[in-house]
Protein backbone atom coordinates (compact mmCIF):
# COMPACT_ATOMS: atom_id res chain seq x y z
CA UNK A 1 0.00 0.00 0.00
CA UNK A 2 0.92 3.65 -0.28
CA UNK A 3 1.21 4.59 3.40
CA UNK A 4 1.37 8.24 4.47
CA UNK A 5 2.70 8.81 7.97
CA UNK A 6 2.32 12.03 9.92
CA UNK A 7 5.44 13.40 11.61
CA UNK A 8 4.47 15.35 14.75
CA UNK A 9 3.14 13.20 17.60
CA UNK A 10 3.32 10.18 15.31
CA UNK A 11 7.06 9.93 14.68
CA UNK A 12 8.34 12.89 16.74
CA UNK A 13 7.19 13.56 20.30
CA UNK A 14 5.65 16.99 19.79
CA UNK A 15 3.90 16.97 23.16
CA UNK A 16 7.05 16.33 25.17
CA UNK A 17 8.89 18.97 23.16
CA UNK A 18 6.15 21.52 23.81
CA UNK A 19 6.06 20.80 27.55
CA UNK A 20 9.83 21.24 27.89
CA UNK A 21 9.97 24.45 25.82
CA UNK A 22 6.90 26.03 27.39
CA UNK A 23 8.14 25.37 30.93
CA UNK A 24 11.59 26.74 30.11
CA UNK A 25 10.19 29.87 28.46
CA UNK A 26 7.39 30.48 30.97
CA UNK A 27 8.36 28.94 34.33
CA UNK A 28 5.49 30.79 36.02
CA UNK A 29 2.85 29.29 33.71
CA UNK A 30 0.51 26.46 34.64
CA UNK A 31 1.51 23.22 32.95
CA UNK A 32 -0.90 20.58 31.68
CA UNK A 33 1.30 17.75 30.39
CA UNK A 34 0.37 16.82 26.83
CA UNK A 35 0.37 13.15 27.80
CA UNK A 36 -2.64 13.92 30.01
CA UNK A 37 -4.46 16.22 27.60
CA UNK A 38 -7.92 15.29 26.33
CA UNK A 39 -7.82 17.70 23.36
CA UNK A 40 -5.60 17.80 20.29
CA UNK A 41 -5.54 21.60 20.54
CA UNK A 42 -3.07 22.69 23.23
CA UNK A 43 -4.93 25.96 23.85
CA UNK A 44 -7.93 23.99 25.13
CA UNK A 45 -5.89 23.01 28.20
CA UNK A 46 -4.96 26.58 29.20
CA UNK A 47 -6.63 29.87 30.12
CA UNK A 48 -7.02 32.27 27.20
CA UNK A 49 -4.30 34.66 28.39
CA UNK A 50 -1.72 31.99 27.57
CA UNK A 51 -2.90 31.18 24.05
CA UNK A 52 -0.62 33.56 22.12
CA UNK A 53 2.41 32.39 24.07
CA UNK A 54 1.44 28.78 23.43
CA UNK A 55 1.28 29.39 19.67
CA UNK A 56 4.70 31.07 19.78
CA UNK A 57 6.47 27.97 21.13
CA UNK A 58 6.54 25.88 17.90
CA UNK A 59 7.74 28.97 16.02
CA UNK A 60 10.95 29.08 18.06
CA UNK A 61 14.16 28.17 16.31
CA UNK A 62 15.20 24.63 17.16
CA UNK A 63 11.77 23.45 18.31
CA UNK A 64 11.14 20.86 15.59
CA UNK A 65 14.78 19.85 15.20
CA UNK A 66 15.08 19.01 18.90
CA UNK A 67 11.98 16.84 19.25
CA UNK A 68 12.63 13.35 20.55
CA UNK A 69 11.59 10.38 18.40
CA UNK A 70 8.70 8.27 19.64
CA UNK A 71 9.81 4.78 20.69
CA UNK A 72 9.64 2.22 17.90
CA UNK A 73 8.90 4.72 15.13
CA UNK A 74 12.05 4.24 13.08
CA UNK A 75 11.98 0.45 13.30
CA UNK A 76 8.31 0.43 12.28
CA UNK A 77 8.95 2.55 9.18
CA UNK A 78 11.79 0.31 8.07
CA UNK A 79 9.66 -2.79 8.68
CA UNK A 80 6.87 -1.31 6.54
CA UNK A 81 9.30 -0.97 3.66
CA UNK A 82 10.44 -4.56 4.17
CA UNK A 83 6.77 -5.62 4.05
CA UNK A 84 6.37 -4.03 0.60
CA UNK A 85 4.60 -0.80 1.56
CA UNK A 86 5.63 2.46 -0.11
CA UNK A 87 5.91 4.77 2.90
CA UNK A 88 5.94 8.56 2.78
CA UNK A 89 6.18 11.06 5.62
CA UNK A 90 3.30 13.50 5.14
CA UNK A 91 3.61 16.50 7.44
CA UNK A 92 1.97 19.90 7.77
CA UNK A 93 4.11 22.94 8.65
CA UNK A 94 2.96 25.46 11.22
CA UNK A 95 1.91 28.81 9.80
CA UNK A 96 4.98 30.46 11.32
CA UNK A 97 7.12 28.32 9.04
CA UNK A 98 10.43 30.20 9.07
CA UNK A 99 12.29 27.41 10.92
CA UNK A 100 9.71 24.65 10.76
CA UNK A 101 10.11 23.22 7.26
CA UNK A 102 13.91 23.08 7.29
CA UNK A 103 13.97 21.59 10.78
CA UNK A 104 11.48 18.88 9.87
CA UNK A 105 13.88 17.68 7.19
CA UNK A 106 16.81 17.94 9.60
CA UNK A 107 14.91 15.88 12.16
CA UNK A 108 14.14 13.19 9.59
CA UNK A 109 17.77 12.97 8.51
CA UNK A 110 19.07 12.78 12.08
CA UNK A 111 16.60 10.27 13.50
CA UNK A 112 15.48 8.22 10.47
CA UNK A 113 18.37 8.51 8.04
CA UNK A 114 19.13 10.63 5.00
CA UNK A 115 17.28 8.26 2.65
CA UNK A 116 14.01 9.17 4.36
CA UNK A 117 14.37 12.85 3.40
CA UNK A 118 13.46 11.82 -0.16
CA UNK A 119 10.17 10.46 1.15
CA UNK A 120 8.98 13.66 2.85
CA UNK A 121 5.84 15.46 1.67
CA UNK A 122 5.20 18.88 3.25
CA UNK A 123 1.68 20.22 2.77
CA UNK A 124 -0.91 22.27 4.62
CA UNK A 125 -3.64 20.12 3.04
CA UNK A 126 -3.19 16.36 3.36
CA UNK A 127 -6.49 15.66 1.58
CA UNK A 128 -4.73 16.65 -1.67
CA UNK A 129 -2.20 13.82 -1.28
CA UNK A 130 -3.10 10.42 -2.72
CA UNK A 131 -2.56 7.37 -0.54
CA UNK A 132 -4.10 4.19 0.78
CA UNK A 133 -3.56 5.03 4.44
CA UNK A 134 -2.82 8.15 6.47
CA UNK A 135 -1.46 7.40 9.94
CA UNK A 136 -2.08 10.57 11.95
CA UNK A 137 -2.82 11.48 15.55
CA UNK A 138 -5.12 14.36 14.57
CA UNK A 139 -8.77 13.55 15.33
CA UNK A 140 -10.04 15.12 12.10
CA UNK A 141 -7.88 15.78 9.04
CA UNK A 142 -9.82 18.18 6.82
CA UNK A 143 -9.02 20.05 3.64
CA UNK A 144 -10.09 20.57 0.06
CA UNK A 145 -11.58 17.09 -0.38
CA UNK A 146 -14.29 15.95 2.02
CA UNK A 147 -13.53 12.34 1.10
CA UNK A 148 -9.77 11.87 0.65
CA UNK A 149 -8.37 8.84 -1.15
CA UNK A 150 -6.80 7.45 2.03
CA UNK A 151 -8.17 5.65 5.06
CA UNK A 152 -7.41 7.58 8.24
CA UNK A 153 -5.77 5.35 10.84
CA UNK A 154 -5.24 7.11 14.17
CA UNK A 155 -1.88 7.03 15.85
CA UNK A 156 -3.15 6.26 19.33
CA UNK A 157 -3.15 9.13 21.87
CA UNK A 158 -5.28 10.09 24.84
CA UNK A 159 -7.24 12.64 22.83
CA UNK A 160 -8.26 10.32 19.98
CA UNK A 161 -8.63 6.89 21.60
CA UNK A 162 -12.40 7.38 22.04
CA UNK A 163 -12.97 7.91 18.31
CA UNK A 164 -14.36 5.12 16.11
CA UNK A 165 -12.05 3.68 13.48
CA UNK A 166 -8.69 1.96 13.34
CA UNK A 167 -5.98 2.91 15.86
CA UNK A 168 -2.37 1.81 16.06
CA UNK A 169 0.88 2.36 17.86
CA UNK A 170 4.28 1.24 16.66
CA UNK A 171 3.91 -2.16 18.30
CA UNK A 172 0.66 -2.97 16.46
CA UNK A 173 1.02 -1.39 13.02
CA UNK A 174 1.27 -4.63 11.03
CA UNK A 175 -2.08 -6.18 11.93
CA UNK A 176 -3.87 -2.85 11.60
CA UNK A 177 -2.47 -2.12 8.13
CA UNK A 178 -3.16 -5.72 7.06
CA UNK A 179 -6.83 -5.24 7.96
CA UNK A 180 -7.05 -1.95 6.05
CA UNK A 181 -5.37 -3.56 3.03
CA UNK A 182 -7.92 -6.40 2.99
CA UNK A 183 -10.80 -3.95 3.30
CA UNK A 184 -9.59 -1.64 0.53
CA UNK A 185 -8.80 -4.57 -1.76
CA UNK A 186 -12.33 -5.86 -1.25
CA UNK A 187 -13.81 -2.49 -2.18
CA UNK A 188 -11.50 -2.12 -5.17
CA UNK A 189 -9.97 1.09 -3.80
CA UNK A 190 -6.39 -0.08 -3.24
CA UNK A 191 -4.15 2.42 -5.00
CA UNK A 192 -0.84 0.60 -4.76
CA UNK A 193 -0.31 -3.14 -4.26
CA UNK A 194 2.69 -4.23 -2.27
CA UNK A 195 6.02 -3.84 -4.02
CA UNK A 196 8.76 -6.41 -4.40
CA UNK A 197 11.25 -3.66 -3.64
CA UNK A 198 9.62 -0.92 -1.59
CA UNK A 199 12.96 0.62 -0.71
CA UNK A 200 12.97 1.97 -4.25
CA UNK A 201 10.08 4.49 -4.25
CA UNK A 202 7.14 3.36 -6.36
CA UNK A 203 7.48 6.39 -8.62
CA UNK A 204 10.69 4.91 -10.01
CA UNK A 205 9.07 1.55 -10.79
CA UNK A 206 7.04 3.08 -13.61
CA UNK A 207 8.12 4.82 -16.80
CA UNK A 208 7.49 8.53 -16.90
CA UNK A 209 4.65 9.51 -19.28
CA UNK A 210 5.56 10.99 -22.63
CA UNK A 211 4.78 14.70 -22.65
CA UNK A 212 3.83 16.72 -25.70
CA UNK A 213 4.65 20.38 -25.31
CA UNK A 214 2.45 23.03 -26.83
CA UNK A 215 5.52 24.87 -28.06
CA UNK A 216 8.96 23.61 -28.89
CA UNK A 217 12.03 25.63 -29.62
CA UNK A 218 12.92 25.96 -33.32
CA UNK A 219 15.26 23.21 -34.44
CA UNK A 220 17.57 23.34 -37.43
CA UNK A 221 16.78 20.90 -40.23
CA UNK A 222 19.14 20.14 -43.06
CA UNK A 223 17.86 20.22 -46.60
CA UNK A 224 19.79 19.19 -49.73
CA UNK A 225 19.57 21.90 -52.39
CA UNK A 226 21.71 21.18 -55.38
CA UNK A 227 25.18 20.48 -54.07
CA UNK A 228 24.75 22.60 -50.96
CA UNK A 229 23.35 21.77 -47.53
CA UNK A 230 21.21 24.65 -46.34
CA UNK A 231 20.07 24.90 -42.71
CA UNK A 232 16.46 25.97 -42.41
CA UNK A 233 14.54 26.64 -39.27
CA UNK A 234 11.40 24.65 -38.58
CA UNK A 235 9.07 25.00 -35.63
CA UNK A 236 5.94 23.47 -34.12
CA UNK A 237 2.93 25.77 -33.98
CA UNK A 238 2.18 27.05 -30.52
CA UNK A 239 -0.32 29.38 -28.96
CA UNK A 240 0.72 32.44 -30.92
Amino acid sequence: MLVLVDQDQTLADFGDGFDRRFSATHPDAPLVPRAQADSYWIEDSYPEQWHERIRAVPAQEGFFRELRPLPGARDALEAMLDAGHDVRICTAPVRAYRHCVREKYEWVEEHLGRHWTERVIVTRDKTLVAGDVLVDDKPEVIGTFATPSWTHVYYRTGYNEHLPGAHLDWSSWSEVLDAVEVERTGRGTLLLPRLADARTPASTHRSAPTRTHARERPRPARMLVGADLVAVSTSVRGGT
